[in-house]
């Protein structure tokens, strides 16, 4: 069976879908920025013994950032760690963010370009590129990416899925379309395996367990929404130690919460930070396509739902490392300077009511401009100790504003983005003084009445300047903090 490569490791909503559903055409119709959140609970058992319940969530915002051949995605992720305890969790603090860079090709085609382990699941779902029916069944290769002992060390282990189009349902009201996927785990040497992944774990020795997932696509929108697979699998160290999990990962698309800008808007001019100009461009800003392709077929599938065979091959899947590597070397380095080229239709003016005059905003201060992921506040001369992320006390009215106007974005979260001048090749301190002052920020704000968790903190350095580093009014405004309203 010929497998079209479709990437949907991440957007499990805007990728390239080829597979035949129904008479009419059906494209992805959503936000072009979207959550993807997974779900763990696991029950770990350790040499045998039983551990207790690892609980976690990562989320993350995935935003276009250029398009060239396809598509150029960033996705910020978070982690909440939850510690169960008769029914209770530790409650959410501020996030920092760990990056994901990757490239969907116009052929479905997913390139890593930078990788910090997330998501875990890579080119997943898959779909054939004829058309099919209810109970077809077509095999696909995919990526996984583990970290069992969370050593910050991550290992990525080749699977090789089995998928059934099991036939329709309904989720919350909506019709879907729902197939079953199933997969053996299978990493490490001899018994017909053999892969290993020499930039992981070097300890982790074996891999050995089943998936058996559920996966639940929008006929209206052409996204997966639902993802939920049940997980049973032993991993082997080379001290000799076993781990095994057992229990579900769940994936969930969703979509940051509309800003109502008709209490925003106001509040931005109300602190000078737009003029009415800008607030009629605010208003009347249109969403950019992202759509790569649509699924067409001829003849109606029937609303049968046929039985699933979730038994999995007792024979090891052999996979050669050549097989996951060979279509995945990037054609262009991703650099940290670029900046979204997805820019937003800001022509039709909005006939407002009249406001009253305000104060001449200060453009040294604080602009605002739409990017793909939300509305940004730029904080632009920041006072900070030298070398710090200690704010000066002459901020305390500046950020007060911004609390205000951040009140009024209903339940958006925010990202947090630090920058600072580049000075000399002392890059790492860069990043770290960056990161250090976005979460300056986010405390500062949390403390004016902003909950802590819908922070996401993230450093830059000086990879983004805005500004000639060669003079000294050039550094002070890439020296800035910008606060996006994820949207």
């Amino acid at each position: 069976m010929k497998i079209k490569k479709i990437s949907l490791f991440i957007p499990l909503s805007v990728l390239l879908w080829s597979a035949a559903w129904s008479q009419s055409q059906i494209s992805y119709s959503g936000s072009p920025t979207y959550s993807l959140v997974e779900r763990t609970d696991l029950l770990r058992y350790d040499n045998n013994k039983y551990v207790g319940l690892t609980s976690r969530e990562v989320r993350s915002f995935i935003t276009p950032v250029s398009q060239n051949n396809g598509y150029l995605y960033e996705g910020n992720f978070f982690v909440n760690e939850k510690t169960q305890r008769d029914s209770s969790s530790v409650a959410a603090g501020i996030h920092d963010s760990i990056l994901s860079v990757f490239r969907i090709g116009k052929d479905g085609v997913l390139t890593m370009v930078e990788d910090h382990g997330y998501p875990s699941f890579r080119s997943f779902p898959s779909y054939p590129a004829h058309q099919i029916q209810v109970g077809e069944r077509w095999q696909a290769k995919a990526e996984r990416a583990v970290d069992p002992l969370n050593k910050g060390i991550v290992t990525k282990m080749p699977i090789y899925v089995e998928y059934t189009y099991a036939g329709d349902e309904s989720l919350n009201g909506q019709p879907v379309y729902r197939i079953n996927a199933q997969w053996a785990t299978r990493y490490g040497m001899g018994s017909g395996t053999s892969y290993i992944d020499w930039g992981g774990d070097r300890e982790l020795q074996k891999a050995v367990g089943t998936h058996k997932a559920t996966i639940l696509v929008s006929k209206a929108s052409g996204a997966a929404l639902v993802v939920r697979d049940t997980v049973d699998e032993t991993f082997v160290y080379a001290d000799g130690n076993q781990v095994h999990l057992k229990g579900t990962i769940n994936l969930f698309t969703e979509y940051p919460p509309a800003v109502d800008r008709d209490r925003l808007l106001p509040a931005l001019r109300r602190f000078a930070m737009i003029d009415e100009e800008e607030e009629k461009k605010l208003r009347s800003v249109s969403v950019p396509d992202t759509t790569v392709a649509v699924l067409v077929e001829k003849e109606p599938v029937k609303k049968e739902e046929l039985p699933f065979d979730n038994d999995i091959a007792a024979e090891p899947v052999d996979i050669a490392m050549a097989d996951l590597t060979d279509d995945r070397q990037l054609s262009e380095p991703y650099t940290d300077n670029l900046e979204p080229q997805h820019q937003r239709d800001l022509t039709t003016a909005f006939q407002a009511d009249p406001l009253p005059e305000l104060p001449k905003k200060n453009e040294a201060a604080i602009t605002v401009d739409q990017t793909p992921a939300g509305l940004r506040l730029t904080i632009l001369d920041l006072q900070f100790e030298a070398d710090s992320e200690r704010l000066l006390p002459g901020e305390t009215k500046r950020l007060d504003n911004i609390a205000a106007v951040l009140k009024e974005a209903g339940q958006s979260q925010f990202l947090i983005e630090g920058h600072t001048a580049r000075v000399g090749n002392s890059t790492d301190g860069e990043m770290e003084l960056s990161l250090s002052r976005a979460r300056s920020i986010a405390e500062a704000l949390a403390k004016r009445g902003i909950q802590p968790g819908r922070f996401i903190c993230k450093g830059s350095g000086g990879n983004k300047p805005i500004a000639d580093n060669s003079t000294a009014e050039g550094r002070a405004r890439n020296r800035r903090v910008e606060i996006t309203i994820l949207e």
